[in-house]
C-alpha cells in the first residue's frame, strides 16, 4: 500500500515525514480520507461484525474453538467484505494515486466522480478489478489480524493478564506487527495491479511474476515502515475500540434483561 508513497523521499529513519511536508504539505497525508472512510465502514462493519458469530458457526463445540476455525471464520468474513465493496477500494487506490500526479490534472474530482467515470469508461467490471487478488490479500490480512490478535490475547489471558485495555493494547499491536510481516507481500501487488493501466499485466500472478524478475523480492517489502505505521496504528485503534464498545453494549443488555 505503502510502496506508491515512498517514491522520492528518504526513508523514514532519515527524516521522511519532514521530506514529505515539504514537498507535499500536511493535508496530503489525508488524501483519498473520504474514499477511505467509505472503504473501512463497508469492509470493516462486515468482516469484523461478523467475525465471532461465523467463528462460532465454524466451531464444532461452542467452548471449543481451534486455530483452523479463526482461519476459516476470517477467511469467509474477509472474502464476503471484499465482494460486497470492492469498489471502495479501487476507488481509494485511484486517489491515493492521483495525490502524487504533479503537472497532470486530476482524473477524478471526487468519490462519486469516480465512481461515475470508472464504470462508464471500463464499465462495471473496472469497479470490481482485481477483486480476486484482493480477497486473497485481504483473507491474508482479516486472518494475520483477527486471528492474531485472538491467540495473542488468549495468551495474555492465560498469563493472567487481566481482560482490559492494556491487554487490548499489547494483543492489537503485535498483531499489527505480525500483519505487516504478512500482508506486505501481496500488498505492493495488489497497489501496482489495481493502479496499473488496461493491458500492462495479464493478471496479478503475472504483476507478481514481472515484480519479482525485474526488482527482486525486496520490492514486495517497498515501503514496510510506513506500513507497519499504519497498519500497527490502525490495529490499536480498532481494536481497542472494537472491545470498548463490545463491553459497553454487554453492559446495557445486561442491565436491559435485569430490569
Amino acid at each position: 500500500m505503502a510502496e506508491h508513497f515512498l517514491q522520492g523521499y528518504s526513508d523514514i529513519g532519515n527524516g521522511w515525514y519532514s521530506d514529505y511536508f515539504e514537498t507535499e504539505g500536511a493535508r496530503s497525508l489525508h488524501s483519498g480520507l473520504v474514499a477511505g472512510l467509505q472503504r473501512q465502514m463497508s469492509f470493516a462493519s462486515v468482516r469484523i461484525g461478523l467475525y465471532d458469530y461465523v467463528k462460532q458457526w465454524y466451531a464444532k463445540e461452542p467452548d471449543t474453538i481451534t486455530i483452523g476455525g479463526r482461519l476459516l471464520a476470517g477467511c469467509t468474513t474477509e472474502a464476503l467484505a471484499v465482494t460486497l465493496a470492492q469498489p471502495t477500494d479501487v476507488v481509494k487506490v485511484r486517489f491515493q494515486a492521483q495525490s502524487n500526479l504533479t503537472g497532470v490534472s486530476k482524473r477524478y474530482s471526487g468519490t462519486i466522480d469516480a465512481y461515475m467515470k470508472i464504470a462508464k469508461e471500463e464499465g462495471l467490471r473496472g469497479l470490481w478489478k482485481g477483486t480476486l487478488p484482493n480477497i486473497v490479500r485481504n483473507s491474508i490480512v482479516n486472518c494475520s489480524e483477527l486471528v492474531t490478535y485472538d491467540l495473542i490475547k488468549d495468551a495474555l489471558l492465560r498469563q493472567n493478564m487481566t481482560d482490559n485495555l492494556p491487554c487490548h493494547f499489547c494483543a492489537a499491536f503485535r498483531a499489527g506487527f505480525c500483519t505487516t510481516i504478512v500482508a506486505s507481500l501481496v500488498d505492493v501487488v495488489k497497489t501496482r495491479y489495481m493502479n496499473s493501466p488496461p493491458g500492462l499485466y495479464r493478471n496479478a500472478l503475472n504483476c507478481s511474476f514481472l515484480l519479482l524478475t525485474k526488482e527482486g523480492f525486496t520490492a514486495f517489502y517497498k515501503g514496510f515502515m510506513p506500513s507497519f505505521l499504519r497498519l500497527g496504528s490502525w490495529n490499536v485503534v480498532m481494536f481497542v475500540t472494537y472491545e470498548q464498545l463490545k463491553r459497553a453494549l454487554m453492559l446495557v443488555k445486561k442491565s436491559r434483561e435485569s430490569s
